[in-house]
């Protein structure tokens, strides 16, 4: 294998951004506000007062994980995590595979599976399943389905999403799984295939089950993969309300209310649980065309509010304490390298997209790349082919890797040409 460095251009800095604090101010003004003013919903829709125990502050920590942990925040929650999910790097995080109770994150699974069967043609948008005396008695949060009329999954979307319905969730589930068990065996084969291996679900909703548990880490990659997987339905998550049976309800991701560039993603809480937020937030960078998308996850803070505050300060610190830097434009070449035994003596090697990562602000010039790659290149060679590594260092940490891949296909030498490649390597 051969190894090479490239030195990055250093000018690529964005000027310093400040924090939010305008937003802050704001999150703390408004989160002080009760969900319930913006609705009157029935009094059947009351969850159980929460325990004094979750009602207690939680101390503040700091990161133990992330690119930079001595510089981020202290999250007053019990476990947390702050993802760049342009380039894919933990930015910071405290406890991030510690298992604790998902409460209503859990429908984060359940929605993925309903929109892969949408995807499939399993399921249809204008489809009415039948409401189970199941999914009518649920308690929690509903949407308030009533059994003579069932609501379209379309609707059930939408109460699923905005009023994290646990009627829908159960609903759904019956309708893609024949059953809220049968649904939740997929939902752990889905888990599974995704590499979440701290994650088990007993149910659709999140309600509290001994065998019901994930981590910050794992929710993370859920919900990475549903904003990536199923762009057009996430949208969705960014709607601040919705009105189903004449009963409006807000959406609970008070940010969406405060912040703008916050688009999601899902809000949870149970009284073991606290209260819990998955965020995502896009903003472009200063000075550039670049536009970052971070995801934040604060399990187990001691209220709505504080939940809200602790994941806009991540946002914040995520924006303002780092910068994404541009190792290669999409479809740049690398560089060529010489082919043995191919119709051409070289190929162009580059990368499938743009190839950014994500440093300290400031810290551009520390990173480099170095490209291993496999030597001697033998074709014929296939467009997109595998050819080597880059492994993207920050302060001497590899901090990324991208594979390096053949730009266009070179094909076989004759056999004269395959005869005297043959001695070349011989002496090589």
């Amino acid at each position: 294998m051969g190894t090479r460095l490239l030195p990055l251009p250093t000018d690529l800095n964005a000027p310093t951004r400040k924090p939010l604090a305008a937003a802050l101010s704001l999150v703390l003004l408004s989160v002080s506000l009760s969900a319930t003013s913006a609705v009157a919903a029935p009094s059947r829709s009351k969850a159980p007062a929460a325990s004094s125990a979750a009602a207690q502050p939680q101390n503040t920590v700091g990161a133990t994980q992330g690119l930079a942990p001595r510089d981020a925040p202290l999250i007053a929650a019990r476990s947390w995590l702050l993802m760049d999910l342009t380039t894919g790097q933990l930015l910071a995080a405290s406890d991030p595979d510690m298992k604790v109770e998902p409460a209503s994150l859990t429908k984060l699974m359940t929605a993925y599976l309903v929109f892969n069967a949408i995807k499939d043609k399993k399921l249809a948008l204008d489809t009415r399943p039948p409401v189970s005396p199941l999914a009518h008695a649920a308690i929690g949060s509903r949407m308030f389905i009533d059994p003579p009329k069932p609501a379209t999954v379309d609707e059930l979307i939408h109460g699923l999403i905005v009023q994290s319905g646990n009627d829908a969730a159960i609903v759904l589930a019956e309708a893609i799984g024949g059953s809220e068990a049968g649904f939740t065996q997929q939902m752990n084969a889905e888990a599974k295939r995704m590499g979440l291996t701290n994650t088990l679900f007993s149910n659709a909703s999140g309600l509290p089950g001994a065998q019901h548990y994930s981590t910050a880490r794992d929710l993370a990659t859920l919900a990475t993969r549903l904003i990536q997987d199923h762009p057009d339905f996430y949208k969705l998550y960014s709607q601040r309300d919705y009105t189903y049976n004449n009963i409006k309800q807000p959406n609970r991701n008070r940010l969406l209310f405060i912040d703008p560039t916050v688009d999601g993603v899902k809000t949870g809480h149970t009284d073991a649980a606290g209260f819990c937020l998955v965020a995502s937030s896009r903003r472009v960078q200063p000075g550039t065309d670049i536009e970052r998308r971070l995801l934040s996850v604060v399990l187990g803070a001691a209220s709505e509010s504080a939940r809200a505050i602790e994941s806009q300060k991540l946002l914040n610190y995520g924006f303002g304490g780092f910068d994404l830097v541009k190792l290669y434009a999409k479809d740049q070449p690398a560089a060529s390298y010489p082919v043995f035994k191919g119709a051409a003596r070289e190929v162009k090697a580059g990368f499938e997209g743009a190839v950014l990562a994500t440093v300290p602000r400031g810290q551009g010039q520390k990173v480099k790349g170095e490209i291993e790659r496999i030597q001697p290149l033998v074709g014929p060679l296939t467009k997109g082919q595998r050819i080597g590594t880059l492994r993207v260092q920050y302060d001497d940490k590899t901090i990324a890797e991208h594979p390096l891949l053949a730009l266009e296909a070179v094909d076989q030498a004759g056999v004269f040409g395959r005869a005297w490649d043959t001695i070349r390597l011989w002496f090589k």
